[in-house]
C-alpha cells in the first residue's frame, strides 16, 4: 500500500490522468475494496481467518502487477478494481487473525499491529522516494513489488495460529452467551459500524485537508503546511505502537471515549486557531493536529478488540464494521470538498469535529453491550485485564470489567 500510494504521482504522469481521472482510479479501488470485505467476512467464519489470509495476502500482492502494467486510463480502471478486492479481503482476514491473536495471548495487542502497518506505509513512502532519487523509473518498483511481495507472506502465513485455535474462537467455542456460532446483533454491528464510520471520516479529515488548511487557512509557507499532516500522522502512529499498554491500564470503554474526546478537543484547536495571534496560530493547529491523532490512533483497535471479546463468529462482523469505516474514508474527501468549496474549509471541519464526538457517544454503549455478551469474568477482562494468574502480569488484576 505504501508503494502504490508513494507511486501514485508517477502514474499519473505516466498515463497522464489529471485529478479528476485519479480520483475515479482511487473511487475504484475503495469500492472493489468494500465489495469484497462483505464477501471476505463470511469466509473467515467458514474456512479461518488463516485460510483466508494465505491466499488472500499474496493474491493482494500479485494483483499489483495490473495497475503497474496499465497502457491506458480505462486499464487501469478495470485493474484498479481488483486490486481494491484483493486489498479488501487481506484486511478482513488480517484484521480478525488479529482478534484471534489477542483474544489467545489475552492481553492487549491490536493496536500494536497497526502501528506496524503505519511503518510499513513509511517504509514504502521511503523506499519509493530512494529509487525516484536514484533515477529509476517507479513502475518498476512497483512491477518488482508484485512479484516479490506475494513471497514474503509465506514465511508470515507459516507462523499463523492454526486452523483450529481460529475455527474454534470464531465459532463461538468460546462460550459466548446465547448460542454457540452465532454472529453479533445487526444492531450493535451498526452502533459499532457508526463508531468506525465517524472515526475513519475523521482521519480521512485529517490526512487530506491538514497540510491545506495550514496553507489555505493559516498562509503558512509551502514547505511549512506539510508539516501539519505529518505532527498528525507521527502522533498516530506513535500511541498506536504504544497504545496496547495504555488499553491494558483504562480498559476499552474509558479508551474509546478519551480517543473521541482528544479528538474532538484538537479538531477545536485546529478551528479557533485561526482567531489566535499570529505568533502562537501555527502552533494551535499543529498542537490540535496531534491530539486529533493521539485519539483517532486506538478507535479501530478498540472497536476490533471488542468485538473479539465478545466471542462468536467475528468475521461477518469485522467485515461489516471494516466496511463501515472505509465507507467514512470514502466519502469523506468528496463531502469536505463539496463543503469547503460552497463555503470554506474551517467550516467543512466542523463536520469530523462532530464526528469525532459521535466516536465516544456511540463507541461507548457499543462496547460495553459486547462486554456484557462474556458469561464468565476470565472472558470480561481477556483481553482487558489478562485474566489469569496474578503473577503473569506481575500484580493482581485490576476490577475493569465492574468498572467497565
Amino acid at each position: 500500500m505504501g508503494l502504490w500510494a508513494a507511486g501514485l504521482p508517477s502514474l499519473n504522469d505516466r498515463l497522464d490522468l489529471g485529478p479528476a481521472r485519479l480520483g475515479s482510479v482511487l473511487l475504484l479501488i475503495s469500492g472493489g475494496a468494500l465489495v469484497s470485505m462483505l464477501v471476505a467476512g463470511p469466509l473467515v467464519d467458514r474456512w479461518s481467518s488463516r485460510r483466508v489470509c494465505w491466499f488472500g495476502g499474496p493474491i493482494s500482492g500479485l494483483v499489483l502487477l495490473g495497475p503497474a502494467l496499465a497502457s491506458s486510463y480505462w486499464q487501469l480502471a478495470v485493474l484498479a478494481v481488483l486490486f481494491g478486492m484483493g486489498l479488501g479481503v487481506t484486511e478482513v482476514g488480517m484484521n480478525a487473525h488479529s482478534v484471534e491473536v489477542e483474544r489467545i495471548y489475552r492481553r492487549p495487542i491490536i493496536s500494536a499491529f497497526h502501528g506496524t502497518w503505519s511503518l510499513g506505509g513509511a517504509a514504502g513512502g521511503g523506499i519509493t522516494s530512494l529509487v525516484l532519487k536514484a533515477g529509476l523509473d517507479a513502475q518498476w518498483l512497483l512491477i518488482v513489488a508484485a512479484i516479490v511481495v506475494p513471497f514474503l507472506y509465506l514465511p508470515a502465513a507459516r507462523l499463523l495460529l492454526p486452523d483450529t485455535a481460529g475455527a474454534g474462537s470464531a465459532s463461538g467455542s468460546s462460550g459466548s452467551p446465547g448460542a454457540p456460532g452465532e454472529s453479533l446483533r445487526w444492531g450493535l454491528i451498526a452502533l459499532l459500524g457508526l463508531a468506525a464510520f465517524a472515526g475513519h471520516l475523521s482521519e480521512g479529515a485529517a490526512i487530506d485537508w491538514a497540510a491545506l488548511h495550514a496553507r489555505w487557512v493559516l498562509e503558512t509557507d509551502p514547505a511549512m503546511a506539510p508539516l501539519a499532516y505529518t505532527i498528525f500522522s507521527v502522533a498516530m502512529t506513535t500511541v498506536r505502537l504504544l497504545g496496547d499498554p495504555i488499553r491494558a491500564r483504562l480498559g476499552s470503554v474509558r479508551t474509546i471515549q478519551l480517543a473521541g474526546l482528544f479528538a474532538t478537543a484538537g479538531y477545536v484547536l485546529v478551528l479557533v486557531s485561526p482567531l489566535t495571534g499570529a505568533a502562537v496560530r501555527v502552533a494551535c493547529a499543529w498542537t490540535g493536529w496531534a491530539l486529533v491523532g493521539v485519539g483517532l490512533a486506538t478507535v479501530v483497535p478498540v472497536l476490533f478488540s471488542a468485538v473479539g471479546a465478545a466471542g462468536g463468529r467475528v468475521g461477518r462482523a469485522l467485515a461489516m464494521v471494516t466496511a463501515f469505516g472505509y465507507t467514512g474514508l470514502l466519502l469523506g474527501p468528496a463531502v469536505l470538498g463539496y463543503v469547503a468549496e460552497s463555503t470554506s474549509l474551517p467550516v467543512a471541519l466542523f463536520i469530523p469535529a462532530v464526528l469525532a464526538a459521535v466516536v465516544t457517544l456511540t463507541g461507548s454503549p457499543a462496547i460495553r453491550a459486547l462486554l456484557r455478551l462474556s458469561t464468565s469474568p476470565a472472558q470480561d477482562t481477556a483481553p482487558e485485564a489478562a485474566a489469569g494468574p496474578a503473577g503473569e502480569r506481575g500484580h493482581e488484576p485490576e476490577p475493569e470489567p465492574a468498572r467497565d
